[in-house]
């Protein structure tokens, strides 16, 4: 069996992942969804993009690529929010 070439360009990060990120805050907002529930959301959209935007042509690409978009969405919005709360913190013990 042979496994498929898969190519991601510089693109597919810079937008597909941002976008999932202000997508699942926006799905959060509106719906009130709990926040336990987003990292399942970013995959599944993730998914959606990369399987029908991405890598339409190629399956077994789309979903690989759609778990590595919504998983690095999911990391990046962990990491700028724990930036910003240790940022805050160190605010507060100056004062």
């Amino acid at each position: 069996m042979d496994f498929p070439t898969i190519h991601t360009n510089f693109w597919d990060a810079v937008i597909a992942i941002p976008t999932i990120i202000i997508l699942t805050q926006i799905l959060k907002i509106m719906f009130h969804i709990p926040p336990k529930f987003i990292p399942t959301i970013a995959i599944v959209l993730g998914l959606i993009i990369s399987i029908f935007i991405s890598h339409r042509h190629h399956l077994v690409a789309g979903i690989f690529m759609g778990w590595f978009y919504g998983y690095a969405s999911i990391g990046n919005y962990a990491a700028l929010k724990t930036a910003i709360f240790s940022y805050r913190d160190s605010n507060q013990n100056k004062d």
